[in-house]
């Protein structure tokens, strides 16, 4: 598993994984470790902020080498943009709001892969689930209890 806030250099990683040292791929990492479930275009931005000009199309393509290799994860919740991750290698599963669209994590349940043994695989030989629940997070949930008042 990695974890998001592991001290290993963005350059250790990515040699490790066998892919090419570049700042774009690097910022990418260190966005993410800053903050998860970021979507393509938050993590340009952030990249942009670091290294200066690069493009989004650049973004993308290095989100996927990355998402390749295993240094990523990305995750696309129903309706909305592709979010990606820096912890990978775990069976952890998102909870995703319905009203703003904030993205968090949650560990398995019961601490193993249930989720990994459906009733009927259909000869499919199962190696990962993607669960995500659904709600309303507690800030949209807060804002909707506020009584709304007129000018």
């Amino acid at each position: 598993m990695t974890d998001p806030s592991d001290p290993v250099p963005p350059a250790a990683l990515l040699r490790g994984a066998g892919l090419r040292v570049t700042s774009a791929r690097s910022a990418i990492i260190e966005a993410l470790r800053g903050e998860q479930h970021q979507s393509a275009e938050q993590v340009a931005a952030r990249v942009r902020e670091r290294v200066g000009s690069v493009s989004t199309q650049a973004v993308y393509e290095a989100l996927g080498a990355l998402t390749e290799a295993g240094l990523l994860r990305r995750i696309e919740p129903m309706g909305r943009a592709a979010r990606y991750e820096t912890r990978v290698g775990d069976n952890h599963h998102h909870l995703v709001c319905r009203s703003c669209g904030a993205v968090a994590d949650v560990d398995c349940a019961v601490g193993h892969a249930p989720c990994l043994e459906p009733v009927h695989a259909a000869g499919f030989a199962v190696d990962e689930a993607d669960v995500v629940y659904w709600g309303t997070c507690p800030a949209c949930q807060e804002s909707a209890r506020e009584p709304i008042t007129s000018a």
